[in-house]
C-alpha cells in the first residue's frame, strides 16, 4: 500500500515541505534511504546522513534547519517530535500487517473454551477447555493456551508461546515467541536421604495489561497464591521471574536477569540486563539497577541508583571503581617503599 507525503503529514498533524504527492511503499534508516521509502531524522548525530539519502519522504522535527542542500527529490514532513511520530507511525504500519480473523483448521479448540470476535488462531494451536479467549486477540502457530486460562482483549501470542493452565493475561499484552507462561516455580525441599522431593506448584501468574514480555522469558507459577506482573511492565528477552514474585506497574527489565522467589520489585523501576535479584526481598519504587549487579539485600529508600555486586549506591561505586583502576600504582608505590625501608 502506498501512502503520500501529504496524507502521511496527516496521520501525524505535520506540514510537508516539497511534493505533497510523492508515493512511500516502505520505511528506511536514513543511512539506507532508498527511493520510495520514509526515513526520520530525530538524533542529531545522523544529520549528515539528511544531505545524502535516497529516501523519498523524511520525518524531521520543526525545529531542523538544513545547513547543507537537500536532495531535491527529497520531501520533508516537518512535526513537533520526529522520533514519537515516526513510532506512531510504526504502530500504524504492524496494524496493516496484522493477520485477519479466522480460526485455522489444523487448529484445536475445546468445545467448552469461548472465543470472542475477531480473534485469529493459527495452525497447530491449542486452546484448553474453560478457556477465554478475549476479542481481537492473535494467537500465532504452535502456541498452547491452557485449561482455564484467560487472555484479554487484543492480546497478541508470537509462535510457540506456552500458557500453562490457570493463568490469566489482560488486555492488549504481547507475547514474544518461546515465552512459558506458568511453568512450576524451582520449589523442592531435602529429605533425610539427602534426596529432594518436589513441592506441587498450586498457585497461578497474573499479568496484568499492557504487558510485553520479549522472547524465550519464563514466568513461573506461584507455589500458593499467585506470581504477579503489573500494569504497563515491559520485560526483555531471556529472563527468569521464578514463583511469587511481584513486580510493580512500568517497570522495565533488560535481558537475562534472573529474580528469585518471592521477591517484591516496586513500580517504576529500572533494572539493567544480567542483573541478579535474591529472593525473598523488597526493592522500592524508581530503583534503578544499573547492568551485572548483584541484588542481595533490600533496597528500602525509593528512586535509589544501585550498581555492582554486590550492588551498593552508584556514587559510592564510581569511587571505588577509580580506586580500584589505581590499585596496581598503589601496590607498586607500596612495594617501592618496602624496598627502601
Amino acid at each position: 500500500m502506498k501512502f503520500s507525503a501529504q496524507q502521511i503529514a496527516g496521520m501525524l498533524g505535520g506540514q510537508v515541505e516539497g511534493n505533497p504527492e510523492v508515493l512511500v511503499d516502505n520505511l528506511s534508516k536514513i543511512e539506507e534511504g532508498k527511493p520510495g521509502t520514509l526515513t526520520f531524522l530525530a538524533n542529531p548525530k545522523y544529520a549528515h546522513y539528511i544531505y545524502e539519502t535516497k529516501a523519498s519522504i523524511a520525518i524531521v522535527s520543526n525545529d531542523f534547519v538544513a545547513e547543507n542542500t537537500l536532495p531535491s527529490d527529497l520531501t520533508l514532513v516537518r512535526v513537533a517530535d520526529a522520533y514519537a511520530s515516526f513510532a506512531k507511525l510504526l504502530e500504524a504500519y504492524n496494524s496493516l500487517k496484522k493477520p485477519q480473523p479466522s480460526i485455522h483448521k489444523a487448529s484445536v479448540i475445546a468445545d467448552t473454551s469461548s472465543v470472542g470476535e475477531g480473534v485469529h488462531i493459527a495452525a497447530f494451536v491449542v486452546v484448553g477447555e474453560n478457556a477465554k479467549i478475549g476479542k481481537g486477540c492473535i494467537i500465532h502457530a504452535g502456541s498452547v493456551v491452557g485449561d482455564n486460562v484467560i487472555l484479554g482483549e487484543g492480546t497478541v501470542l508470537y509462535a510457540g508461546v506456552k500458557v500453562y493452565p490457570d493463568c490469566t493475561i489482560g488486555a492488549h499484552c504481547t507475547l514474544h515467541s518461546g515465552v512459558v507462561i506458568g511453568g512450576d516455580g524451582f520449589g523442592f525441599a531435602p529429605n533425610s536421604e539427602n534426596n529432594y522431593s518436589k513441592v506441587p506448584q498450586i498457585g497461578n501468574v497474573i499479568i496484568e495489561d499492557h504487558v510485553e514480555v520479549g522472547a524465550n522469558t519464563t514466568i513461573d507459577r506461584a507455589t500458593l497464591g499467585s506470581t504477579i506482573i503489573r500494569r504497563g511492565v515491559k520485560i526483555d528477552n531471556l529472563i527468569q521471574i521464578a514463583h511469587n514474585v511481584e513486580i510493580g506497574e512500568n517497570t522495565v527489565i533488560a535481558a537475562q536477569t534472573g529474580i528469585a522467589g518471592s521477591t517484591k520489585i516496586g513500580k517504576n523501576c529500572m533494572i539493567g540486563g544480567q542483573v541478579g535479584i535474591v529472593g525473598h526481598i523488597t526493592i522500592a519504587d524508581g530503583t534503578k539497577i544499573a547492568a551485572q549487579s548483584g541484588i542481595g539485600s533490600e533496597i528500602k529508600e525509593p528512586n535509589t541508583i544501585v550498581q555492582g555486586s554486590p550492588a551498593f549506591s552508584i556514587m559510592d561505586f564510581k569511587k571505588s571503581y577509580v580506586g580500584f583502576r589505581k590499585l596496581p600504582d598503589i601496590m607498586k608505590r607500596l612495594e617501592d617503599l618496602e624496598k627502601k625501608d
